[in-house]
């Protein structure tokens, strides 16, 4: 993790082209201060880690809305695991059913927000994810 700013990676993986949420969620992680990394839409899972890895983020979020979630979120993080990057955190959003949310945290995504629910969620979830980092940055200004 790098010092400072908290780094996300926002992903569109599959075929899902409806990116208004994604691009709404970045637009409001910047504002809060974030460096944000948007992928555009049609990514693979593996252009997705590939990028989080190189752009060395501490999260990603991804927002699936193709009902894939339940093959997407499993696959990168597996993909992290072997990439020897699982410390970077994975959330998510989109149309997720209930019981798919609690299967997906159980198997180690950080969380899911759902659509229409306050970006401040999101924000203070990563803050506080990432408190140490940033009171680093306070330290340092």
């Amino acid at each position: 993790m790098s010092k400072g700013k908290i780094r996300v990676l926002i992903g569109k993986p599959g075929l899902d082209g409806h990116d208004r949420g994604a691009k709404i969620i970045a637009r409001a992680l910047r504002d809060a201060g974030m460096e944000v990394v948007y992928t555009g839409l049609h990514r693979s899972a593996e252009e997705i880690v590939e990028t989080a890895i190189q752009e060395d983020v501490d999260a990603i979020g991804l927002s699936i809305l193709s009902g894939a979630h339940m093959t997407l979120f499993p696959r990168i993080i597996k993909l992290l695991k072997d990439q020897g990057a699982d410390d970077i955190l994975l959330f998510g959003g989109g149309i997720i059913p209930d019981e798919d949310r609690e299967e997906l945290l159980r198997k180690g995504v950080a969380e899911i927000f759902v659509p229409g629910g306050a970006t401040q969620r999101t924000i203070k979830f990563l803050n506080a994810k990432f408190e140490e980092k940033t009171a680093k940055e306070e330290v340092s200004e």
